[in-house]
């Protein structure tokens, strides 16, 4: 009886262990660059073209 309980707090610390390291492995990724940001927020319908091409601009200079 002794050994099952080993092996189940042995089975639940490795199970864990392994959803924190995919956890962090999703949060490794790059952060999105302005122009990104900038892309995302025009397709989504957020600024003009104008604003578009004028925050573009800024960005690039």
């Amino acid at each position: 009886m002794l050994l099952v309980l080993i092996v189940l707090v042995g089975l639940v610390v490795y199970l864990l262990l392994e959803r924190r390291r995919s956890d962090n492995r999703g949060t490794e990724s790059t952060p999105e660059t302005p122009m990104e940001i900038l892309k995302k927020r025009y397709a989504k319908g957020e600024i003009t073209k104008e604003e578009f091409d004028r925050m573009k601009d800024e960005i690039e200079s």
